[in-house]
C-alpha cells in the first residue's frame, strides 16, 4: 500500500540538473529520486490537469532509459506520448512544468519545438514502432551504428494494427538494432482486452518467460523479461544488455499505472489516467461552487443505453475507450452487445460493417480525431455497401489543452466526401438525443453524429421546424436580410450574435440545419433568397459546411454572398476551448463583426474580399465559379 502523499517543497529543486548529472548519480540514490519525481508529478498535474496515472507508472523506467541511452544522440520515441512527463522533467523542462497544457506553455505530449529530445509529436497510438523502423533504416544506411533507436510502447497501444505491421518488419531485420520497451501495465484506459493481453499475462505470470518461446521470439526478436518496472537496478541492467545486441530486442517491463499515489491506485475505472484540476489529498475534482452540467458524452451514453433497451439490434463498438466515450452504461446493462476491440479503429469500423451485413445496427463511438484513422474503412467497407452503421465522433471541433493531434477539427471536411454518409451536428443535449434516435433508425447507409468536448449548453428550443432545419431566432418575420447558418454547438453563439445585430438595425435569422451533410435542398433555397449568408462551424472553414453550401449555390448560379466562419487550415496549439474558438473568429462578437464588415464593404451586392484577419471574405457563388476556372 502506498504511503499518503505529502507536499515536498524541495522536490522541484532536488531534480537532477541535467542528464549528465542523472547518469553520474549513484544507483543507490535512484529510489529516492523516483519518490521525489512522483511527488512533483502529483502536485504539478493535480494543479494543471493532465495525464497522471500513466506518468506515475513510468518514473523508474524513464530514469533507466536516460541513464543507459544518450538522448538526443540516441533516439527515444514515446508511443502516444502522454507518458512523457518524466522525460520532460529530466530534459530540462521542470521549471516550466506549471504551464503544462496551457496556452503558450508545455505541451502535454512530446514537442520538437520544446526540446531536441522530443522526436515524435503525433500523439495517436501505435505509431512508435513504425517511426523506429524508419529511423533504424536511415541510420543503418548512414553507417551510424553507434546511435541506438528505442521505442517505448504500452500494451494497450500494441493492440493497434500499425504496431503489428511494424513488428512484422522489425523482427525480420536481424542486423538492424531497435530496442522495443514494452511498458505493460495491463491497461490503456481500462484493462487491455483480447488475445494479446492474455499472452502478455501468460508471460508475466507464467514463470520462465525469458527462456520460453513466445510471440516476439517467433517474430525474430530477442526477448528480455518480464522486468520489474519499479526496480531501478533491474531496469538498468536489462536495458544495458539490450543495447549491446546488434539486433531487434523486446524488453518487457511490468509497471503499475498510478504507482505511488493511493487515489490513482484505487481508481478502478482508469487509475486517474487523465484528470482536470483535482485535490492532491483525494484525487477528486476541485469544487467550483457551481453545479456541473451534464457532459455531451454522458448525455450520449445515457441515450444510447435507452435506445439499446428498446432496440435489441443496437450494438456498440469502441476502440479501447469504453468509459471515455460513454459506453460503460450500455456495457453494464448489455455486456454481450458492447465490444472493445483495442486501439484498432480500422478493425472497429469493418467489424461494424460485418455486423450491419447480418442485420444489426452497430454504433461505433470514437473520438473525432481518431476516427480519421479509419477513413478508408468508412468509405469502402461501410458506405460503398450502403450499410446502416452509426458513427459517433466525440470531441469534435476544438478540444482545448491536448493540442494539434487531439483537436477533432477534420471530420466535417474529411467525411463529407463519403457518398451516402449523413452527418448530424446537435446544438444541445436535447438535440443529441433526438438526432441519435434518428441516426440509429437509418438502415440504407451510414450516419455520423458529431459533438464537442465538455458540458452541454442549455437547451435552445426552435421557434419553428422547417424543411431546412430549426429556426432558432428571427428578428423580423419575413426578413430576408442576413441568414446565420449555425452548425451544432455554434448555435448559441449565432443566437447571441443575431440578438446583437438587432441593436444595429440588422435583421438576422438563425438556422440550425441539424443534418449538415448532405445539406437539405430547402436550405439552399432559403439561402439563395437572402442578401447575405454567414456559416458558422467548428471545423475547417475551407472544407466544411460553408464550402458545401457555397458549392451548391454555385451550381444553381445563385449570387448571394457567403461568409464562411470556421477553423483555419492549420495545426492549432493547446489552449482553452473558448479562447481558441475566439481566436478563430467564432465568438458572438466576431460573428457580428463579420456581418458588419460584409455589409459595409458592399459584399451583399457582389464579390468583395474582407481584409480583417478573423473575418473571411464573403464570396458569391458566381465569384467562386470564376475563381475555380482560373
Amino acid at each position: 500500500m502506498s504511503a499518503p502523499v505529502t507536499s515536498d517543497p524541495q522536490a522541484k529543486s532536488a531534480l537532477p540538473g541535467g542528464l549528465e548529472e542523472l547518469r553520474a548519480l549513484p544507483a543507490a540514490e535512484l529510489p529516492q529520486l523516483a519518490a521525489r519525481i512522483r511527488r512533483f508529478l502529483i502536485e504539478g498535474v493535480c494543479a494543471t490537469g493532465g495525464h497522471l496515472g500513466p506518468n506515475l507508472g513510468v518514473v523508474e523506467l524513464t530514469l533507466g532509459l536516460h541513464r543507459v541511452f544518450d538522448s538526443p544522440h540516441d533516439a527515444l520515441i514515446f508511443d502516444t506520448g502522454h507518458q512523457a512527463y518524466v522525460h520532460k522533467l529530466l530534459t530540462g523542462r521542470d521549471k516550466e512544468f506549471d504551464t503544462l497544457r496551457q496556452e503558450g506553455g508545455l505541451s502535454g505530449y512530446p514537442s520538437h519545438s520544446e526540446s531536441v529530445h522530443d522526436l515524435v509529436e503525433n500523439s495517436h497510438a501505435s505509431t512508435a514502432l513504425s517511426y523506429a523502423d524508419g529511423l533504424a533504416k536511415a541510420r543503418q544506411l548512414a553507417g551510424e551504428s553507434d546511435r541506438a533507436v528505442v521505442a517505448v510502447i504500452g500494451d494497450g497501444a500494441l493492440t493497434g494494427g500499425m504496431a503489428f505491421e511494424a513488428l512484422n518488419n522489425l523482427g525480420a531485420a536481424f542486423d538492424r538494432p531497435v530496442v522495443i520497451v514494452l511498458n505493460d501495465n495491463g491497461r490503456s484506459y481500462a484493462p487491455t482486452t483480447g488475445a494479446l493481453a492474455e499472452h502478455l499475462n501468460d508471460l508475466k505470470f507464467g514463470g520462465g518467460a525469458e527462456t520460453c518461446r513466445n510471440l516476439f521470439t517467433d517474430l525474430g526478436f530477442t526477448y528480455y523479461g518480464p522486468v520489474d518496472g519499479h526496480n531501478t537496478r533491474e531496469i538498468e541492467q536489462v536495458l544495458r544488455r539490450a543495447r549491446t545486441l546488434n539486433r531487434p530486442v523486446v524488453v518487457h517491463v511490468k509497471t503499475v499505472k498510478g504507482k505511488g499515489y493511493p487515489p490513482a491506485e484505487r481508481d478502478e475505472a482508469d487509475c486517474l489516467h487523465a484528470v482536470g484540476t483535482v485535490e492532491v489529498a483525494t484525487g477528486y475534482p476541485v469544487h467550483t461552487g457551481k453545479p456541473a452540467a451534464a457532459s455531451w458524452t454522458s448525455v450520449f451514453g445515457t441515450e444510447l443505453h435507452r435506445l439499446a433497451t428498446q432496440h435489441p439490434d443496437v450494438m456498440a463498438i469502441t476502440a479501447s475507450m469504453l468509459r471515455p466515450t460513454g459506453l460503460h452504461l450500455m456495457e453494464q446493462a448489455f455486456p454481450e452487445r458492447v465490444f472493445d476491440v483495442g486501439i484498432a479503429e480500422q478493425h472497429a469500423v469493418t467489424s461494424a460493417a460485418g455486423m450491419a451485413m447480418a442485420g444489426l445496427h452497430p454504433v461505433v463511438a470514437i473520438y473525432a480525431t481518431f476516427l480519421n484513422r479509419a477513413f478508408d474503412q468508412v468509405l469502402m467497407d461501410v458506405a460503398l455497401h450502403r450499410l446502416g452503421v452509426t458513427f459517433v465522433a466525440d470531441r469534435a471541433g476544438i478540444t482545448g489543452p491536448d493540442g494539434p493531434s487531439h483537436h477533432g477539427m477534420w471530420d466535417l471536411g474529411v467525411f463529407a466526401q463519403v457518398p451516402g454518409l449523413r452527418i448530424a451536428a446537435p446544438r444541445d443535449g436535447a438535440r443529441l438525443k433526438e438526432l441519435l434516435a434518428e441516426a440509429v433508425a437509418i438502415t440504407d447507409g451510414p450516419s455520423l453524429l458529431r459533438f464537442p468536448k465538455g458540458s452541454t449548453p442549455p437547451d435552445l428550443p426552435a421557434l419553428q421546424r422547417v424543411e431546412a432545419g430549426d429556426v432558432l431566432f428571427r428578428s423580423r418575420a419575413g426578413s430576408l436580410d442576413v441568414l446565420l447558418v449555425a452548425v451544432g454547438a455554434m448555435a448559441h453563439r449565432a443566437f447571441r450574435a443575431a440578438a446583437e445585430l438587432a441593436d444595429f438595425g440588422i435583421s438576422a435569422t438563425v438556422l440550425d440545419p441539424r443534418w449538415v451533410n448532405p445539406l437539405p435542398p430547402a436550405l439552399t433555397d432559403l439561402a439563395a433568397r437572402h442578401r447575405l449568408v454567414v456559416t458558422i462551424e467548428d471545423g475547417q472553414r475551407q472544407s466544411g459546411v460553408g464550402t458545401s453550401l457555397l458549392q451548391v449555390l454555385n451550381d444553381r448560379a445563385a449570387t448571394v454572398p457567403v461568409v464562411r466562419l470556421g477553423l483555419p487550415r492549420a495545426f492549432i496549439e493547446p489552449g482553452s476551448r473558448e479562447r481558441l474558438l475566439e481566436q478563430a473568429g467564432l465568438s458572438a462578437e466576431a460573428i457580428v463583426k463579420a456581418v458588419l464588415v460584409a455589409r459595409s464593404t458592399g459584399t451583399t451586392s457582389g464579390n468583395h474580399r474582407v481584409p480583417h484577419p478573423h473575418t473571411p471574405p464573403a464570396e458569391s457563388a458566381t465569384a467562386a465559379a470564376r475563381r475555380s476556372t482560373r
